[in-house]
Formats: C-alpha cells, structure tokens, sequence
C-alpha cells in the first residue's frame, strides 16, 4: 500500500514583486545592514522594512501580528489579537493554560483560517508564559513552530522554524 506525496507550492508567480511587510517591523530590508542609514538609491531600492515574496512567508508575518497584538488594542477591530498578555495576571490556576490554549486557538482560526494548528504547549511560571505553537500554513504545507515568551514587561515571537 503506498502514501500519496503531496507537494505544497505556495503561490509566488511573480518571484520579484513583494505581497507584504515582514514582522517584526525593525527588521532590515533585504541586502541592507541593520546600522546602515535610510537614503535613497540604497540597495533594496528604497525600501524601509523587509518585504515578503512568498504566501507562506506572509502567512507567518500575519500570525506573528495577531499574536503580538492584545485583543482591544487595534482602533475599529477590538476583537482582533489574542489574550496572551492579559493571561500574565489572572489567578494562576489549573484552567488557566487551558483557557488561553483555547482562546489561541479560536483567535487564529477566526482571524487566519488558512493556518492550520496542530498543537500549543504552554509553561506557566511565576512571572512568565512560555508558548510553543505548532502549524502549518496549509493543509499540505510543512510543520513549523513558533515561541511565544511573554513577560510582564515584554512579548517576543521568534522566527518559525521547521518542527516535528
């Protein structure tokens, strides 16, 4: 009995055109150093941020702006982020975890229904949640994983990379 291969090719019809913006927004463009100043005539053709070819790539840029963005905060869409930050100061409890594990999961669903979950892990500690978010980009695509560290002082994404 053999396995069906699927290939996922994610739409890139026109390789040199940029579909979006990459996040977090103080990366530096393309063929450009991070202290290298903003001028005209620079190597990316003028372009500030670093720009996205690839519907995967954008895919992954618009998870990591709903994850960062506290449900409230975006003008005319109070419903659009997630509950991550407001988790640091609830009651720690049994639930707890699980509640923002659902709440991730239904936030993502509703707002990237093109981004497949597979599973969240969570770690609470006294001061901190430490998430790990397993996805895919489509229903074909390859399983990557994101870190979500949140601190009171500061929330970080990092890059995805390839996961088991």
């Amino acid at each position: 009995m053999s396995r069906t291969v699927y290939q996922y090719q994610p739409i890139n019809e026109t390789p040199d055109v940029a579909i979006g913006i990459a996040l977090p927004l103080n990366k530096s463009a393309a063929k450009r150093n991070v202290d290298t100043h903003y001028a005209s005539g620079s190597l990316s053709a003028g372009s500030v941020f670093a720009q996205t070819f690839t519907t995967d790539d954008q895919a992954i840029s618009n998870l990591k702006n709903l994850l960062l963005t506290r449900k409230g905060e975006r003008i005319m869409q109070p419903n659009f982020g997630t509950n991550i930050y407001n988790s640091l100061f609830e009651a720690n409890t049994d639930t707890l975890l699980d509640t923002l594990k659902s709440s991730l999961r239904d936030d993502i669903n509703f707002w990237l229904p093109y981004i497949v979950v597979n599973d969240i892990e969570a770690i609470r500690t006294d001061h901190r949640i430490d998430l790990r978010l397993h996805f895919r980009t489509s229903e074909n695509g390859a399983n990557l994983v994101i870190n979500i560290l949140a601190s009171e002082n500061d929330l970080v994404t990092s890059d995805a990379t390839i996961g088991v």
